[in-house]
């Protein structure tokens, strides 16, 4: 899979104190909700969530450093135990820049009790932003939704990119993941992979890029593995201040040692995105399609998922906040597919400098053909939630 590298935006704010950490832009909050939630034939249960975050960033043009942390607990007040447990979500990058070049290195990982969805952390209804403003949560590694299911979710990567002229840009680099479930209702999967790529600015707004992938997915207790090969020639435009696209498309060949497991086959990989930004108003759609480990219950699949969100900002007090979602995950063995979608729509209102109240409300469900054990959703969930928050504006901290 392509190396993804990471970087925050920040605006300008008042000069904070002294404190014994490298100079740059912190920002946190922390807050309570109370949820009820309700399943066609699980019933109803309420839970209560403290959750946190945490935004840092130096201000270094050589060395930019990044983390980005989203954690907290969920309590069962009443009802069955279906997502109860602790949720923490960390990302951190640094890179190195040159005159012409640069080193990125980066780790994202997380711990869930049920297949991240909505937010940075993943958990419905905790009242971090849904839509616009934090990297998203759900991963290919995990296009099956599931309840009461512990997950650790690793992708460590690295990429290295060089200006052959100003404008041609030559990247490199690689990645590896891991999907462990710690309860054993799940397959440990592994995968690792590189890529390399050219990108050519024809001008100003127009760019074209050519991309290759090859990685492995490994079953350590199966003792089993497959590969594949891709190639993406790709194009992206940034038609305004607003809109920027970009899509790329190429022939993905999947290769295995044990056809009856995996089969090999050439199928199509591709990617799509439309971002636009307006004052205060953003939004986005995505699409993908390619191959994954099976989100840790097929042994490899092919996955298509499609997503939108929409955020805008009325004056200072108001934020509200949209998202949808659709996952096709198929076996590579024609073993049946699953489809999930989720949604959700949140408000969060400003009440003086620090704090803040929001509602929520989410839905996800999924449906399948292939057999996937209990813990896998198999019906409508439904989320009401409510909350308090304490915030900070953003912190300039100084030596």
């Amino acid at each position: 899979m392509p190396t993804i590298t990471v970087a925050a935006q920040v605006k300008p704010a008042a000069t904070g104190p002294w404190v014994p950490v490298p100079p740059g832009q912190l920002k946190y909050a922390l807050r309570y909700s109370q949820s009820v939630e309700s399943g066609e034939s699980l019933g109803t249960w309420q839970t209560s969530t403290m959750s946190g975050s945490l935004d840092y960033s130096n201000q270094s043009e050589r060395l930019p450093f990044n983390m980005i942390y989203g954690g907290g607990y969920n309590w069962i007040i009443s009802g069955p135990d279906y997502n109860a447990g602790l949720f923490q979500h960390l990302l951190i990058s640094q890179a190195i820049a040159g005159r012409r070049w640069s080193v990125s290195v980066s780790d994202n990982v997380s711990y869930t009790p049920e297949a991240p969805t909505f937010g940075f952390t993943g958990i419905p209804g905790v009242g971090e932003p849904i839509a616009g403003q934090n990297p998203a949560a759900s991963s290919p590694d995990q296009s099956i939704l599931t309840l009461s299911t512990n997950v650790l979710d690793n992708a460590a990567s690295a990429e290295a990119m060089h200006n052959l002229s100003p404008a041609t840009v030559l990247s490199a680099g690689g990645s590896y993941n891991i999907l462990r479930f710690p309860d054993g209702n799940g397959i440990n999967t592994n995968d690792v992979a590189v890529n390399g790529g050219l990108n050519w600015r024809l001008d100003a707004r127009d760019s074209f890029f050519g991309n290759y992938v090859f990685s492995e997915f490994a079953y350590p207790d199966y003792h089993f593995s497959f590969q594949t090969n891709s190639g993406l020639a790709g194009f992206k435009r940034v038609w305004s201040r607003k809109i920027t696209t970009n899509i790329s498309v190429g022939p993905e060949w999947t290769s295995s040692s044990n056809t009856i497991a995996v089969p090999s086959s050439l199928g199509v990989t591709a990617n799509a995105a439309l971002s636009y930004k307006f004052g205060y108003s953003s939004a986005g759609l995505n699409y993908s399609r390619g191959i994954n480990g099976g989100a840790g219950y097929l042994i490899g699949a092919e996955t298509d998922s499609a997503s939108a969100s929409y955020s805008r900002q009325f004056g200072r007090e108001l934020v509200v906040g949209a998202t949808g979602s659709y996952m096709r995950t198929a076996a590579l063995a024609n073993r049946g597919s699953t489809a999930a979608k989720y949604g959700g729509a949140e408000a969060t209102w400003q009440l003086g400098k620090h704090w803040t109240v929001f509602g929520n409300y989410t839905a996800m469900t999924q449906s399948t053909s292939a057999s996937l054990p209990g813990n896998a959703l198999g019906q409508l969930i439904q989320t009401f939630s409510f909350g308090i928050g304490l915030s900070s504006p953003q912190i300039n901290l100084r030596r």
